[in-house]
């Protein structure tokens, strides 16, 4: 009788522990394809937190540097500038989008091409302080266009 009682309850542990790793959802990753030579590109995605948490870091494989930026107006002029994290509040979608909230990746060490497949991983930190690591897989979208919509070039 215990073992079935026992049985549950550790099932009903490993899917709590399962379900607090898995705080931040990530929706329509996507980066912008280059054309040869192009050293840099953005990428962006939405991202929703079941609780208060930051973005703190991201990192791909596929360019030298990767960093966090924001692109605001600044008087008459629209200006780019890295930021060490992002806020994501509890139960709010952070979009991450060209002309605003973005991952930078430089110094890329190929072309990106319509079509590939982008690994990014995201540091996210708690209000604990713990860390985790997500793994995105975004890809990659043509030069000037991205979910229908004409985009700005970067």
């Amino acid at each position: 009788m215990q073992k079935f009682i026992l049985l549950p309850l550790v099932a009903l542990c490993f899917i709590s522990a399962a379900q607090a790793q898995a705080q931040v959802r990530v929706k329509d990753a996507w980066v912008r394809a280059t054309v040869t030579q192009q050293k840099v590109t953005g990428a962006f995605m939405q991202l929703n937190s079941a609780q208060d948490a930051r973005l703190i870091e991201a990192r791909s494989p596929v360019a030298a540097t990767v960093e966090l930026h924001q692109m605001e107006m600044v008087g008459n002029v629209m200006e780019m500038r890295a930021i060490p994290g992002l806020d994501l509040p509890a139960g709010k979608t952070v979009e991450l989008s060209p002309g605003a909230y973005h991952i930078m990746l430089i110094g890329l060490k190929a072309q990106v091409r319509e079509g590939d497949i982008i690994p990014i991983s995201l540091v996210i930190e708690g209000r604990d302080k713990k860390r985790e690591t997500i793994e995105v897989k975004a890809i990659a979208k043509p030069l000037h266009q991205a979910n229908g919509h004409l985009m700005p070039v970067h």
